[in-house]
């Protein structure tokens, strides 16, 4: 309704602007079938906006999931098909400042989607030509959607759960040898963990995803640590539980995972009401 009255607002590094004319609904039955659907909502909501979108979903429509994690795909592959899912993945520091109004601080925008079965399909490269057209986004179809979904998931992960165990923007637990440590140890579970999956993630990918960390703004934090800082629900189980799980499977030792899981735990309870204190 906000944004109906008022349109949308964005302050950018990359310079400010306003979305006066669109179209928006909280009704997917009321828009129809569409071609593409960004399916953007946070990563433990995912199953529910699956069975929400449905009416929008037609022969042709692709749904590309962007959230941090790796199991979305799969969530979405349940209810709509895996015929209709890609693998997808975005690159940006932002936040929702208020209704209607996003607040970007940091990172150059970034798109990332493919067939998780490495498929040629127009469809796909039609919606990246159209990303490339629009001012400050740059899209790319992957060889292999999975290997930069996991890229994203390491950086992410790690960052996340040092970050929200220690109250700290990624430049302090960067500068600080102890906390720089704990990063890189959590770093290498999580390259460990995709390794035993068969995902052949490059074996630079930690010095790689150490580099892109350096050149973040210092005062940056994840969407996962912001929630718990704040109380909110947060994609602990998406990132840093998932972790967990999936080494468990194939025998992977994730020590430093397993204790930001069960430091975090409580707040998360918390969170959804299912643990007071």
């Amino acid at each position: 309704d906000t944004m109906k009255a008022s349109g949308l607002r964005v302050d950018s590094i990359a310079g400010d602007f306003k979305v006066n004319r669109f179209q928006a609904s909280d009704k997917p039955g009321d828009i129809g079938i569409v071609d593409y659907i960004l399916c953007c909502v946070k990563a433990w909501q995912v199953p529910a906006a699956a069975k929400a979108m449905k009416p929008m979903v037609g022969e042709h429509t692709l749904v590309i999931p962007l959230q941090n994690g790796v199991e979305a795909p799969g969530q979405l592959y349940e209810v709509l098909g895996e015929d209709k899912v890609l693998g997808g993945l975005c690159a940006i520091i932002a936040f929702k400042a208020g209704d209607g109004h996003i607040k970007h601080s940091g990172g150059n925008p970034l798109i990332r989607f493919g067939r998780l079965d490495k498929r040629a399909d127009q469809r796909v490269n039609r919606l990246s030509e159209i990303f490339n057209r629009c001012d400050g986004v740059k899209s790319s179809i992957p060889e292999d959607i999975n290997i930069a979904m996991w890229q994203k998931f390491l950086l992410i992960t790690a960052w996340s759960g040092i970050g929200a165990v220690t109250q700290a923007p990624i430049g302090a637990i960067l500068k600080l040898e102890e906390t720089r440590e704990m990063l890189i140890e959590a770093l290498n579970e999580i390259y460990n963990t995709c390794r035993s999956r068969g995902i052949k993630l490059p074996q630079d990918s930690i010095e790689k995803t150490l580099q892109t960390l350096e050149g973040l703004p210092k005062n940056s934090t994840t969407s996962m640590q912001r929630d718990i800082a704040e109380g909110k629900p947060s994609e602990l189980d998406v990132q840093t539980d998932a972790v967990v799980r999936i080494a468990s499977e194939t025998g992977v030792e994730t020590p430093i995972n397993r204790y930001i899981l069960h430091s975090l735990r409580p707040l998360e309870l918390r969170a959804r009401g299912a643990m007071r204190f």
